[in-house]
């Protein structure tokens, strides 16, 4: 018999797992800390038992702000090796979360394939695989269907997956009787919404959540709530439709914390700057502080090919108001699946907008990356900021590029560096810009 089924109920009961140590030691808290917020369900470590290649990592109140690479299989992009590459990538700069939103082919394949080989923690979107899995159209789909698509991608070993279970009856009536600029843009919320106007029945994830939660339980897999509503312009920001659906995704993590399952809550979306902080607020005020997974916030709809840019603007303000895991977005975001180069891109400026918003939370150790910088660049040891910099290889590429002729300064500036001017002075040496006349 196992002592726990999950890192939820272990917390509860007061058993140490390696899970939590692991994660105790990466974030240099108190163990005991640790345990009470995931007792509480205000930090999750998804974990699935089955995946023993995961470096465990925690999400939630008082942690490092934590990113997740999306990447996968579609229609009109089959090729298997280019998302390895993607993978190799991720797992190069870091990122501790890795989504499989691959809605074609041999979906299977990837996924074992991924699970074994990444220690980054693995999410899916059950929804996405529905039909290829099953080899049924939408309408032809049972709701015991989707939930045999949930426990398969559990048995795989996924740590998270996330189910647009919100997206309920009411929601929809309060997404009707408003209306919208975009309407649904999840692509998971339009697939439940379409199979719930075309069969008359209520969405099955929420029906039979309590039977999706047993599934998750006996594997370890957190739920991470689906925002289906979430807004697709700035028009459709915080409106009813949105909020709506956060009222009953409150309920529901409620309701999953009581049977042990972890929770993540997915949230917005493209929003304006001004209203990214009090939607954090409201989030955590409605949700009981669950960790909070925001794609974005975009704070623009008119950057395609600069996505990246403002996901990272509204990521940032909203990991410094409280969001605790940012989904990346790429160049390449609204335009075409994205390929290596887009993905570098997306986690780069992914990646600035969560340490960014750890110095502002005062994150344990958050700063110390920037200090040592600071030093290596006063001493104008260029080989040390390359070790420090998120991104070494392109800042040596930069440098390499335009070399200067003294090594201790820039093109930019050469010898006409304030660092080093400032420098030579405080060591009481003379500074000469024309001794070659």
């Amino acid at each position: 018999m196992r002592e726990y089924y999950t890192q939820m109920e272990a917390a509860k009961k007061g058993i140490v797992t390696p899970q939590m140590k692991a994660v105790a030691e990466k974030e240099q808290m108190d163990l005991g800390e640790l345990m009470a917020k995931m007792a509480a369900g205000e930090v999750a470590v998804p974990s699935n038992i089955h995946h023993t290649s995961l470096s465990p990592e925690g999400v939630g109140s008082g942690l490092r702000t934590k990113i997740n690479v999306n990447l996968g299989i579609s229609g009109d992009s089959k090729d298997y090796e280019r998302e390895m590459r993607k993978v190799d990538m991720a797992l190069e700069f870091g990122v501790e979360s890795i989504m499989d939103l691959s809605n074609y082919g041999k979906t299977h394949d990837f996924r074992e394939k991924l699970i074994e080989k990444s220690t980054a923690m693995i999410g899916t979107v059950p929804m996405y695989d529905a039909i290829g899995y099953l080899d049924k159209d939408l309408l032809e789909i049972s709701a015991q269907d989707f939930l045999s698509v949930v426990e398969a991608h559990a048995r795989e070993g996924v740590d998270f997956v996330t189910i647009h279970a919100g997206l309920n009856r009411r929601a929809v009536e309060s997404f009707r009787r408003e209306g919208r600029k975009m309407n649904i843009v999840s692509r998971g919320g339009s697939l439940l919404f379409a199979w719930m106007e075309m069969t008359g029945n209520e969405n099955p994830f929420f029906e039979y959540y309590d039977q999706v939660l047993e599934i998750l339980r006996e594997h370890d897999v957190t739920i991470s709530l689906g925002d289906a509503l979430r807004p697709g312009c700035l028009k459709d920001g915080s409106d009813a439709g949105q909020i709506a659906e956060l009222i009953e995704i409150g309920d529901l993590t409620r309701r999953a914390w009581e049977k042990d399952v972890q929770v993540l809550v997915e949230g917005p979306g493209h929003m304006a700057m001004d209203e990214i902080a009090a939607n954090m607020k409201i989030q955590k005020r409605l949700c009981h502080n669950a960790p909070f997974y925001v794609l974005g916030p975009l704070v623009t709809d008119i950057a395609p090919g600069y996505d990246h840019i403002t996901s990272a603007i509204g990521g940032a303000i909203a990991a410094a108001s409280g969001a605790d895991f940012l989904c990346y977005v790429t160049p390449a975001e609204h335009l075409r699946l994205p390929d290596v180069n887009d993905v570098r891109e997306g986690i780069v400026a992914s990646r600035i907008a969560a340490h960014a918003a750890d110095i502002a939370k005062g994150i344990k150790g958050a700063r110390s990356a920037d200090d040592k910088m600071a030093a290596a660049r006063h001493k104008m040891d260029w080989e040390e900021m390359f070790g420090l910099a998120i991104d070494g290889e392109k800042a040596r590429e930069y440098f390499e590029s335009t070399p200067p002729a003294d090594r201790h300064t820039c093109s930019m500036c050469g010898k006409m560096c304030a660092v080093r001017t400032t420098n030579m002075i405080l060591e009481g040496k003379k500074v000469e810009f024309c001794s070659e006349r």
